[in-house]
């Protein structure tokens, strides 16, 4: 279903510049090579026993001297190689991952303060429909400071000289659509349909999205006009769909000590109800130094599954 809504976006003339999706559809690897083969460039979330490999496998392309048999598929796998791993297992114990440290990246301001996760990337091979390694991903894993059990996978088909900071502002830019579907829903009745067949459930939606869409274009167009003792939470600034505020990496240096012990049984979570968007802070202070001036980076348009 996501796949035919992109494709029946672009013949419509819609080209989406990324795509964010959930674990329940990063963990499905035909649906990551459909959109590598379209070009569609993403940043997904992955389950965490997505397996991958940390290096680029060897491969034969001609069958060796002297063998005898029925003749084989080339190229193929050589027999020593190392398998693919999960990447709870890669962040665990892979020299690799484990060579840099984690980097500390401000996210968002929420209700209760402002959002701080560590991440780390490393580029990895994932298998194609022949089981042959494909062309390099990005795999970032990031885990909430305040909470280090929160661990999230995402996996990305981007260009190599992406940057953290993009790759994170996409991952994480996902609570825009969610908000989004709650307002439909506790506003617009999104979900109050009493219908027994697929074409009424559909114009249904297809209505609910439209008045969506004339509320917030109204918003757009009458928010200068509005009060300005506005009620708590109602700030006409910081409306679903607006941009994140990106900062650059606030880099601590941190130790061993500083590394947090990324357990197996730590597993993303990934369905939380999202909270109104607020306002983004100016200014924050971190290890007694204050950093002003964060870039904006705009990535439009983004869509997420």
């Amino acid at each position: 279903i996501g796949l035919e809504q992109i494709e029946r976006a672009r013949r419509n003339g819609l080209f989406l510049e990324w795509m964010t999706f959930d674990e329940g559809y990063g963990g499905k690897p035909p649906f990551l090579r459909a959109l590598d083969a379209m070009g569609q460039k993403y940043v997904g979330e992955v389950p965490s026993d997505f397996r991958v490999w940390t290096r680029r496998p060897e491969l034969l392309y001609r069958q060796q001297a002297g063998r005898t048999g029925p003749p084989r598929k080339f190229p193929r796998l050589k027999v020593k190689n190392n398998p693919p791993v999960e990447v709870r297992r890669i962040a665990r114990y892979s020299p690799l991952f484990r060579r840099d440290d984690w980097q500390t990246y401000h996210i968002k301001d929420g209700h209760k303060g402002p959002m701080v996760w560590k991440a780390k990337r490393l580029y990895v091979w994932l298998r194609d429909e022949d089981g042959l390694p494909t062309q390099p991903h990005h795999l970032v894993v990031a885990y909430n400071v305040l909470d280090t059990k929160v661990v999230k996978y995402f996996l990305s088909n981007a260009p190599q000289n992406t940057s953290v900071e993009t790759l994170l502002l996409v991952a994480f830019s996902r609570w825009k659509i969610e908000r989004m579907f709650e307002d439909g829903k506790g506003e617009l009745g999104l979900d109050h349909f009493e219908v027994r067949k697929y074409q009424s459930i559909r114009r249904h939606l297809i209505l609910s999205c439209v008045s969506y869409l004339f509320l917030a274009e109204f918003h757009q167009a009458h928010k200068k006009k509005s009060r300005t003792d506005r009620l708590p939470g109602t700030d006409c600034d910081s409306q679903p769909g607006g941009s994140l505020d990106t900062r650059r990496p606030m880099h601590t240096g941190p130790g061993p000590s500083d590394i947090p012990d990324v357990d197996s049984d730590a597993t993303p979570q990934c369905r939380c109800r999202m909270q109104p968007p607020q306002a983004n802070q100016s200014a924050i202070t971190h290890a007694g130094a204050e950093i002003k001036g964060h870039d904006r980076l705009r990535l439009e348009p983004l869509v997420a599954l």
